[in-house]
């Protein structure tokens, strides 16, 4: 049996939007394994963005309990949620959100400030973060100044800094070429496999399915959990499916 690190049990999320009452995410009972390469996809608008909130802290749950390790997270305090997310979580956005004052290491940096790190200790451990992405000569450099895929690499960094046991990247190629892409997602796999982080990638983007060892499928806000087993058999139905849609439009043409 899997150690789940993160479990939902009959969780769901509602809210309301001019008078009217929308549910993100229906009643949803599933598991992160720890360890392993957990990904999230569906299709825009499917409820992808509020379940990782509740899964990172963020949300809670309109109803139902979230367990971290164990532990009910959201009987936390907002400053203990804080401090969760500080040391238990590096996350990686689509967009990154930059001190353009400070450099590149600065940035890296940063996170440590509210662990408690002294300067000297931060940037230490910032260097480290940054030789992982191969983005060392960066350093001194502005991010603002950066190509995308550079930036992605060194938010990769900031991300990695605090040595946290859970990855997230919520659509982190989604800006990016196919090449800077592919080296962002050789970064995640390897953090997965070789250095044992629970790693949750948030994408639409049906090409990394096969890579991942655990599958979150959310459509209008029902999420269906997916094993290794099924995955082959899930990534071939859906490209079945693609090349079908397909050759429809093409004799529609």
């Amino acid at each position: 049996m899997k150690n789940h690190l993160i479990q939902t049990t009959n969780v769901s999320l509602s809210f309301t939007v001019g008078g009217q009452n929308v549910d993100a995410v229906k009643t949803a009972s599933v598991g992160i394994p720890e360890g392993e390469f957990t990904i999230i996809y569906g299709a825009s608008g499917s409820g992808k963005s509020s379940l990782l909130n509740m899964l990172s802290g963020l949300q809670k749950p309109t109803k139902g309990v979230l367990r971290y390790k164990g532990d009910d997270l959201y009987t936390k305090t907002p400053n203990e949620l804080a401090y969760f997310r500080a040391s238990e979580l590096g996350i990686v956005y689509q967009t990154n959100y930059w001190v353009k004052s400070l450099n590149v290491l600065e940035n890296v940096a940063m996170p440590l400030y509210f662990l408690g790190h002294t300067k000297a200790e931060a940037h230490i451990l910032a260097v480290d973060a940054l030789k992982k992405v191969n983005m060392s000569d960066y350093a001194k450099k502005y991010p603002t100044l950066l190509s995308g895929g550079e930036q992605q690499r060194v938010a990769m960094a900031r991300a990695l800094v605090s040595n946290a046991p859970v990855l997230i990247a919520d659509e982190p190629t989604g800006n990016l070429d196919s090449k800077n892409g592919d080296m962002i997602m050789d970064i995640l796999k390897s953090l997965a496999h070789d250095d044992g982080k629970t790693v949750i990638l948030v994408t639409h983007n049906m090409e990394y399915l096969a890579i991942a060892s655990h599958l979150l499928e959310i459509q209008d806000g029902v999420v269906t959990e997916i094993d290794q087993a099924d995955i082959p058999k899930t990534v071939k139905s859906m490209l079945t499916d693609v090349r079908k849609r397909i050759e429809t439009l093409m004799e529609v043409d």
